[in-house]
């Protein structure tokens, strides 16, 4: 469906009403309307698969269910999309679970987002050349003649071994600096025993300091293309982009977020500050729509994903072949050519209370940032989950919960519990078996070999003790 016809049925409804000829369900709908304090929006995204339940909310009518007339809008690239949403331009956007907390720690530009809603869990992968691949090759175990997976990045040591000794730079790609792309790609590389670089705000944002393989951004649908062109040899992406990769014959995805790091937050519905608190009504609406579209995509197994690929394979939404896009988003996985593997949970949307934003997701988001010295300083273990909640809005998410519930379209037992609170128990669901308590996120920087811990601080190109 194109977004004039909905405006067209929106504005429908909204006729009949006036006129007094009305269904139970226009009657619904204006009435949802009227309570809302803003009922037109405008909503942004980055041409990934992970945008689906913004697209499944649209081309479903969950929207229109809430009395919202939304157009959705692709948006250019990640800063692009996050400084709409800071200046208002957009009224929220799907966003990289980090993002939001780069704006609460003043990295960047200073920004107080919120986010009442994840998107989705994992759907990335890290993808390489087929030169670099053939390099790797030759160090992974082989079991009926194809790689063990996951594959660890210690096989890809001798390879940048080989691109020092010829004096070439070992370039790979992600999207932003505060992303999770760059996070999980640096995660991979450092539990390999490689280097990924720090950074030194603001005097150094390159993020090379110290650096074995050289991180830059790439825009994800131009990733395949730079990485063809030899500017990279290898990225971190979410989908299409890998499995593109595979379809092109350009390169191969080595390893899936879901491996290295099992039901990682990956994307998230983010808005600014102000506009939750002037239109909290609105922002439950809208978190409605969406967990009724999450729900709708991970329904009975998997059983609603090929309509799915076929809405955000549209060019106003993804805009890739659909074939490509089922690669991933039906359970499977294709690695090099022609090794396609089930992997039913690549894309998780609402199973496993997917969709609800745990504090903990947020914390080890920030560990992270700490651990490359885009947080340049010590923090105490409280900063974690202050500046969590700060950002992440779980009582928003609950309040959209139990209106479902209400009225019918969810049950309790899909949601958590009241007593949740919003921390996991610790586990070591990494390619690096490190555990993860986010009560101690200093304790959890310790446990790095590569990193910054402690009172360690980037000054001068080098790693101090402050």
């Amino acid at each position: 469906m194109q977004a004039n016809q909905l405006f067209n049925r929106h504005a429908l409804a909204k006729m009949l009403t006036t006129a007094a000829a009305v269904s139970t369900l226009s009657f619904s709908v204006s009435l949802s309307a009227a309570e809302l304090e803003k009922e037109t929006l405008k909503l942004g995204f980055i041409k990934l698969t992970d945008m689906a339940p913004l697209a499944v909310a649209f081309e479903k009518g969950y929207f229109d269910d809430e009395g919202l007339s939304v157009q959705l809008e692709a948006q250019a690239n990640w800063k692009v999309l996050f400084d709409r949403v800071v200046s208002g331009e957009l009224d929220g956007a799907h966003m990289l679970a980090t993002l939001p907390f780069g704006g609460a720690v003043g990295y960047g530009t200073k920004a107080d987002l919120v986010s009442a809603f994840t998107l989705t869990l994992n759907g990335d992968a890290i993808t390489v050349s087929n030169d670099v691949w053939k390099l790797m090759k030759p160090q992974i175990p082989m079991q009926d003649g194809k790689p063990v997976h996951p594959i660890k990045a210690d096989a890809l040591k001798p390879v940048l071994e080989k691109y020092k000794a010829e004096g070439k730079p070992f370039n790979m790609a992600m999207t932003f600096p505060v992303g999770t792309h760059n996070m999980k790609l640096r995660y991979w590389l450092a539990a390999g025993g490689i280097n990924p670089g720090f950074y030194e705000p603001p005097n150094d944002t390159s993020g090379q300091i110290g650096a074995e393989a050289l991180l830059s951004v790439t825009p994800p649908p131009q990733m395949p293309a730079t990485m063809d062109s030899g500017t990279i040899v290898g990225y971190c992406v979410g989908e299409p982009w890998n499995q593109q990769a595979v379809f092109k014959g350009i390169g191969v995805p080595v390893i899936s977020d879901f491996e290295l790091m099992k039901n990682s937050a990956e994307k998230i519905f983010a808005v600014n500050k102000a506009w939750a608190e002037k239109n909290p009504k609105t922002h439950i609406a809208v978190i409605k729509a969406l967990i009724r579209a999450s729900m709708w995509l991970d329904a009975e197994s998997n059983k609603n994903r090929a309509a799915g690929v076929e809405m955000i394979a549209q060019k106003q939404y993804v805009g890739a072949d659909a074939e490509v896009i089922a690669n991933s988003m039906s359970g499977t996985f294709e690695y090099e050519k022609g090794d396609k593997r089930q992997l039913p949970d690549f894309n998780v949307f609402f199973r496993y209370n997917g969709s609800y934003p745990y504090y903990s997701d947020a914390v080890w988001s920030l560990t992270q940032m700490r651990r490359w010295g885009q947080i340049n300083e010590a923090k105490p273990d409280s900063w974690y989950l202050e500046t969590a909640k700060q950002v992440y809005r779980p009582d928003v998410y609950m309040a959209a919960a139990k209106a479902l519930i209400a009225e019918g379209k969810a049950k309790a037992s899909d949601f958590p519990a009241d007593s949740e609170t919003g921390i996991k128990p610790p586990h070591a669901d990494f390619i690096d078996g490190v555990t993860f308590d986010a009560t101690k996120p200093n304790e959890y920087l310790q446990k790095f070999a590569i990193g910054l811990k402690g009172k360690q601080i980037v000054a001068g190109g080098k790693i101090v003790e402050k």
